[in-house]
Parts: structure tokens; C-alpha cells; sequence
């Protein structure tokens, strides 16, 4: 086994980054209190919620009081899709694709059995969902389109603009699951008529167990949890203040890096696949060849069980993935 170790696998989760920690740590014991307290040390947690918001909101161009703090992107997409459902007394209509993530893949089969229908549409050879589907599976019961932005696995990235405007004209929300696209293509749910849209902090060097769920001013959605008022009563807990700060310290650092960073991320990638076709001529690039995050590659490799060359790496110390960790 290798002592080297090279990391590959950031479409899974990224390290906290050293200015992310710096931030978070006086939230743990100095700046502790709870912000929905009224003394000192809550009004100190409570402006502490509220820049993190703030910042959330200038990234999405959105506005403070459409962002709602959550546990992740799983949290999210939950409530973005079961909270809608409740809205209901009567089952309706649900549309999705057929390679959503399973926080989205799950929370629709679980509502098919409860007597809502679900259309799963299916992707071109790109991965990607084709508007005219979209267009011909709206009905007048439908309830909710939930999209991915860009695929975790293979990178393709959707015609979001082109999807939330079909919906939009029909007036249905649409719900887009943006883990993999926030931070890495450019977001703006002023000019894209976008309804909903999730947000996982540990996919842009913040820490686990923090997101965001982009709710539109004039969308409703039911709570699926039930206790206090935070998060204007649509999901209450005490705030995770330490890991809130950290992910709008992460974003501050994305705004100030994206260019950068996406110039060097784009070399990279162009040096990868170079080397791949000129050294593993059999090798298939999967995804969209243009429409995609160019650092998110996913190759087939004919003849070779992906589950043995992931452990082969790994004994020399180089990890990767043959698919979504979640």
C-alpha cells in the first residue's frame, strides 16, 4: 500500500477550508449563544444568522428572507418536494428525472405510494432532459417539477433556464437539486424563474451537516418537522451557528475565487483527458461533451469491474469513485 494520498473524489465532499474553520471556531465558544435568545449572547448568534443569510442571498441574487437553513442537501430536497406535496389534500402530479439524486428519487416513490403520480423522464445519451418532455408530461394536476441542475455523477449540466421557463409559463414550481452546481456554474433565480433550489455545504469547502433551501418568495411549503418558530416555523431547531458561518464564509471565498479557480479547474481537466486518449485509447468519457463540468469526469473503461479499480487506486493511494457516495 501507498503512503501517498491524492484525492479525486470532490464531487462526494471537499475539506473544510482553513479559512472556513477560522471562521466557525470563535461559534463555539465565544460567540455560543442561541440566537432566538433575547439577552447579549443571543443577539450576538442572532446578527451572526443573519450575515450568513445575507450572504447566502447576494450569491443567489435572491433576498435574505428566501433563505432557509437546513442540514444538508438531503434535508432539502425533502422539503422541498414533501413540503409541497402537503400543500395537497388531494394527490396530484409530481415530474422528475430518471437519474435524480436519491434525496430526490426517494421522497417521489415515497409520495407515488401515497397515491401521487410521478413522472420519471428519461435523458438523452448525454444525460440530460430533454424541454419537449418536459413540455408533453404536464398535466393539469401537476404540482411540482424538480430537476437536477448538474448531474454528481457525470457532469452534464441540464437546460435549467430553458425547463424553469416551461414550467413558470404553466405556473408550477420548479424545484431544481443545485449541490453540484452551486459554486461552480453561475446562479441567478432573478433571471432564471427557479422556485425552489438546494444547497449542500460540503460540497464548496464548508463542513457537513449545513445547507440551504431556496424557497421563492409566494411559494408555500408545509414544515415536516414540528417544534419551534426558527426558520420563519418552516423548520424549526437551533440553528447550526457554527456550521452556518462556515458555509457563508465558503461562499465568500467562491465569489472571490470563481474565475480563478474555474480557469485552473478547466486545465486541469483539459490535461486529464488528454492523457487518458493518448494513453487508454478504449477509455469513453461519459456526459455531455460541452454542456458539463468540465472537472467532473466519468470514464468506462471496457473489460474493467469499476469496484476493483476503485480498491486498486486506493492501495496506492489515490481516491476516486464509481458512483454517487450518497
Amino acid at each position: 500500500m501507498s503512503n501517498k494520498r491524492v484525492y479525486l473524489d470532490y464531487a462526494a465532499t471537499t475539506p473544510v477550508a482553513p479559512e472556513v474553520v477560522e471562521a466557525m471556531l470563535p461559534y463555539f465558544h465565544e460567540t455560543f449563544g442561541n440566537p432566538s435568545s433575547i439577552h447579549r449572547f443571543g443577539l450576538e448568534a442572532k446578527a451572526a444568522l443573519d450575515q450568513a443569510r445575507s450572504t447566502l442571498a447576494r450569491a443567489l441574487n435572491a433576498t435574505p428572507h428566501e433563505i432557509y437553513f437546513t442540514s444538508g442537501g438531503t434535508e432539502s430536497n425533502n422539503l422541498a418536494i414533501l413540503g409541497r406535496a402537503m400543500q395537497f389534500k388531494q394527490p396530484g402530479h409530481i415530474i422528475t428525472s430518471a437519474i435524480e439524486h436519491p434525496s430526490v428519487l426517494q421522497p417521489c416513490k415515497h409520495l407515488q405510494q401515497h397515491g401521487w403520480r410521478v413522472t420519471f423522464l428519461p435523458v438523452d445519451r448525454w444525460g440530460r432532459v430533454d424541454p419537449a418532455d418536459l413540455e408533453k408530461a404536464i398535466t393539469e394536476d401537476t404540482a411540482l417539477i424538480s430537476i437536477m441542475y448538474v448531474n454528481n455523477e457525470i457532469g452534464t449540466i441540464n437546460p435549467i433556464a430553458k425547463l424553469a421557463e416551461i414550467a413558470a409559463a404553466r405556473r408550477i414550481p420548479f424545484h431544481t437539486d443545485a449541490a453540484q452546481a452551486f459554486g461552480k456554474v453561475k446562479i441567478d433565480v432573478r433571471a432564471t424563474p427557479i422556485s425552489l433550489l438546494s444547497i449542500a455545504g460540503h460540497k464548496i469547502y464548508a463542513p457537513k451537516g449545513v445547507g440551504v433551501l431556496y424557497i421563492k418568495r409566494g411559494v408555500t411549503l408545509s414544515r415536516l418537522l414540528f417544534g419551534g418558530g426558527q426558520e420563519n416555523e418552516l423548520r424549526p431547531g437551533t440553528e447550526n451557528l457554527p456550521g452556518i458561518v462556515g458555509l457563508a464564509k465558503a461562499v465568500e471565498l467562491m465569489e472571490r475565487q470563481f474565475e480563478a479557480e474555474v480557469q485552473r479547474l478547466e486545465h486541469l481537466a483539459q490535461r486529464f483527458m488528454q492523457r487518458i486518449s493518448r494513453e487508454i485509447p478504449a477509455a469513453i468519457l461519459n456526459g455531455h461533451p460541452q454542456q458539463r463540468l468540465p472537472w467532473v469526469l466519468n470514464y468506462s473503461f471496457p473489460g474493467m469491474d469499476n469496484t476493483s479499480l476503485v480498491m486498486a487506486l486506493d492501495l496506492e493511494g489515490v481516491a476516486i469513485s464509481n458512483g454517487s457516495a450518497c
